[in-house]
């Protein structure tokens, strides 16, 4: 199922997409196979991972070659993508009451709660990871590798950094409509600036004189948009589960959450415009660090 027989000889970018198609989906099923044998924080964690890089080099594929046959597959890890999001959601919200919890010793209740939907959530995923059959979804991608290796050629070098382009030119849309007040649109951002950056993680090696530390800075940025989310998550539960509970202390423990949340938010946008480091403003116009001769 996952072997490809295929010797790669094609330069530039169809090379790389091919070996990253071949690649993305080895490491996609090995950590497929991992998680039914052994169900764990971290086998779920790491086929998140490989689910969302397989995801990019389909993604880029559909942009340059539109298939239906992908946008299927894309579905289909998008639904995947969303249940392994929806168990995170819960284990980040574990981790921060490890961290606070002797500081705010109210959060017991509301530990045990999390505990509880978090076994809930890991019976149901198992379940589900279990009974899913790769088969019909082996098919999709090598049909979609021998399409590549048969219909790609050299031209592709230029198309492929065009989805790219796009996937910035979103980003940076959303970026100029951010409103500190209103924080889901640092979060629509970074939902654009994830996809973004997987992309660039993909085709870097095809960029001249790419700087090494660029990947860690895209990294970095993703990372101060994602602790706003978490904070909201986190906020919005933590006030679902008060609504059907009386605890002692709610308010100092709002004000607590508020101002954490109000500092991510603040470190976000005091470096908010290292955005524009990180990719061309246009496929017309030079690339940053080639205007700072790096």
């Amino acid at each position: 199922m996952n072997q490809f027989n295929v010797v790669l000889s094609k330069p530039g970018a169809c090379q790389l997409l091919l070996q990253a198609l071949e690649e993305s989906w080895k490491n996609y099923l090995k950590e497929l196979k991992r998680c039914k044998k052994e169900f764990s924080n971290e086998a779920v964690h790491d086929l998140r991972v490989a689910t969302r890089r397989v995801m990019t080099v389909v993604q880029l594929l559909q942009a340059i070659a539109p298939r239906p046959r992908l946008q299927k597959v894309m579905r289909t890890f998008q639904d995947q993508l969303d249940e392994l999001d929806d168990l995170r959601d819960t284990q980040v919200i574990l981790a921060e009451i490890s961290e606070t919890i002797h500081e705010l010793p109210e959060f017991h209740g509301f530990q045990k709660h999390q505990q509880i939907l978090e076994e809930k959530s890991l019976r149901s995923l198992r379940k589900k990871i279990k009974k899913f059959n790769p088969v019909l979804l082996a098919k999709r991608i090598h049909k979609a590798h021998h399409f590549l290796e048969r219909e790609m050629d050299a031209s592709l070098d230029h198309q492929l950094l065009q989805p790219v382009d796009d996937a910035y030119l979103i980003a940076k849309q959303r970026l100029d409509w951010v409103d500190s007040g209103r924080p889901v649109t640092i979060q629509r951002v970074g939902s654009a600036f994830r996809v973004f950056r997987c992309m660039v993680e993909l085709v870097h090696p095809l960029l001249e004189g790419f700087p090494p530390n660029n990947l860690e800075g895209m990294y970095r940025y993703q990372s101060l948009m994602e602790e706003i989310q978490d904070a909201e998550v986190f906020m919005q539960t933590l006030a679902d589960f008060f609504e059907h509970t009386s605890i002692s202390g709610l308010e100092s423990i709002r004000h607590y959450y508020e101002s954490r949340h109000d500092e991510a938010v603040n470190a976000y946008i005091k470096d908010m415009n290292q955005f524009h480091h990180f990719w061309r403003p246009a496929p017309d116009q030079p690339f940053p660090w080639e205007q700072r001769g790096e």
